[in-house]
């Protein structure tokens, strides 16, 4: 049973994938810390904060699934940020393709959320 945000698989996935992307963007050249790995680093953790949040008001459903879409919509926009950052040449194909097939089950995981909580 669920007792927690914390004991939910999407934000123990969303958690760790944000945590490595904030290692990763800190690789980046100095200028892309500060615009583009800051927009990454804010999106990345923005899905885990609002699944906690969204956890938070799960009485109200609308209220939950109101959260949950906002981190599909974090979701999204991490995917379109590595994609400038792959063709910009701060990832490798490798990184490149494991963050976006973890963020891609993360989106799925998310829309089954939103899905499935009643």
């Amino acid at each position: 049973m669920i007792q927690s945000y914390k004991d939910m698989r999407v934000y123990q996935k969303a958690y760790e994938y944000s945590i490595t992307v904030h290692r990763l963007t800190l690789t980046f050249p100095q200028i892309e810390q500060y615009e583009l790995g800051s927009q990454l680093r804010r999106s990345s953790k923005s899905i885990a904060m609002n699944i906690a949040k969204g956890f938070a008001k799960r009485k109200s459903i609308a209220e939950f699934r109101r959260f949950i879409t906002i981190a599909i919509g974090s979701n999204d926009e991490v995917l379109v940020q590595l994609e400038y950052c792959k063709d910009l040449g701060y990832l490798s194909t490798d990184q490149y393709e494991e963050l976006t097939s973890a963020y891609a089950e993360i989106g799925g995981m998310l829309t089954k959320t939103y899905r499935t909580w009643e």
